[in-house]
């Protein structure tokens, strides 16, 4: 399952990114799980390399969560443990704003600062 030692490219990066998923699925929001310490460590190697080589536009809040959403190849059912589908739907649509709630779930999801939704 590891295949990551380090991200210093974009395929690295790549991969660095499927297996987080990968790990969200298995770990959750257990601390205590034995992945626990991996996924935080392969999320802090992706973050360094974002910071890096990833530019994340300034614009609205949804225009950052539909680029987001496009970088990590994600349709809006694939964000259901944050919200439901439609309501994803109607904040990219621009009929409903981005909740703190949601903006804390999606930072937590894509390992980004919730401002960057608010």
């Amino acid at each position: 399952m590891i295949g990551v030692t380090s991200v210093r490219t974009e395929a690295d990066y790549v991969k660095a990114m499927a297996l987080i998923d990968e790990l969200l699925d298995e770990v959750g929001d257990d601390e205590a799980h034995p992945l626990a310490e991996v996924l935080d460590l392969i999320s802090t190697q992706a973050k360094a390399y974002e910071y890096e080589h990833v530019q994340i536009p300034e614009s609205e809040p949804r225009e950052v969560l539909r680029f987001l959403m496009d970088q990590h190849d994600l349709k809006q059912g694939d964000l259901a443990d944050v919200a439901p589908q439609n309501r994803i739907s109607e904040i990219l649509n621009g009929t409903r704003p981005i909740s703190k709630e949601i903006a804390k779930g999606l930072a937590k999801r894509f390992h980004v600062h919730a401002d960057l939704f608010l």
